[in-house]
């Protein structure tokens, strides 16, 4: 149940948020009331907003494809645009897919894709540990989440099964991060954003792996930038999978749909 809170109380709010540098005021103290349980909890979460806890931290959630995600401190918080690439997974995914979400953070990913899809088999995998219990919370007994490195967690069962790879991999340059919000560059882990020299390095060893994962005619989903876009085309060709490249004036979102051939002859 969320606090009941003045007009003028929440005028103070606002006047806090907008002090610390909150563009979007307004809209952010009526969900931190909208999501306190009393006075206490609204103070603490005003406070911690003010010194610069992203505000999804704050909630402990963001909205994502109409969905609450629940996002706990130190995870990425998942980003509109990546929106984008969830529906252009949907549009590809058959029914019964089998369906792996690689750096899958809060599991927003495969959350939204089951939620848009009547079933689906998920299988789920991040790096990091507050990632993965964040992401268990998420999905449920919608699927599995596994702990470690890309592929490595997850059991060899799948190989060359699966008909969407999501992967959302981090595409910051590494020199770029420290020009990046101190929401994303302080409170979100490292390496989620940090992409490597040129920002393609994790997407270079996806590509690497994916044509073995991946069923014959099976689509791997990368989100990149526009400016990334063309050596992001060319780094998955090289791994023998066929990409184009889709975007969306609209979320400023551009995503790599890479697909894997099917057999000559089929």
């Amino acid at each position: 149940m969320s606090v009941s809170a003045s007009p003028l109380a929440v005028s103070s709010i606002v006047s806090t948020l907008r002090a610390a540098g909150c563009v979007f005021a307004e809209d952010e103290a009526e969900l931190i009331v909208s999501t306190a349980a009393d006075h206490a909890e609204l103070a603490s979460m005003v406070e911690r907003r003010a010194a610069g806890l992203p505000l999804e931290h704050v909630l402990g959630w963001a909205e994502f494809s109409g969905l609450r995600i629940a996002v706990d401190p130190g995870v990425f918080v998942p980003r509109r645009r990546t929106e984008f690439l969830v529906r252009q997974a949907a549009a590809l995914a058959g029914p019964g897919a089998v369906v792996v979400d690689l750096c899958c953070g809060s599991g927003a990913l495969g959350t939204a894709l089951a939620a848009t899809l009547d079933r689906i088999e998920l299988h789920s995998a991040d790096v990091e540990p507050a990632a993965v219990r964040c992401a268990r919370r998420n999905i449920g007994d919608g699927g599995r989440v596994y702990e470690g490195d890309l592929f490595e967690p997850l059991p060899g069962s799948l190989r060359g099964r699966v008909g969407i790879l999501l992967a959302n991999v981090p595409y910051v340059p590494t020199q770029d991060v420290e020009l990046l919000p101190p929401e994303a560059r302080i409170h979100e882990p490292r390496v989620a954003l940090d992409g490597g020299g040129d920002g393609l390095d994790v997407l270079r060893r996806v590509t690497a792996e994916a044509p073995r994962w991946l069923a014959p005619g099976g689509h791997l989903l990368v989100e990149t930038s526009e400016r990334q876009a063309a050596r992001a085309e060319e780094t998955v060709a090289r791994s023998g999978l066929v990409p184009r490249v889709v975007t969306s004036a609209e979320l400023f979102a551009t995503v790599i749909i890479a697909t894997r051939p099917e057999p000559s002859g089929n």
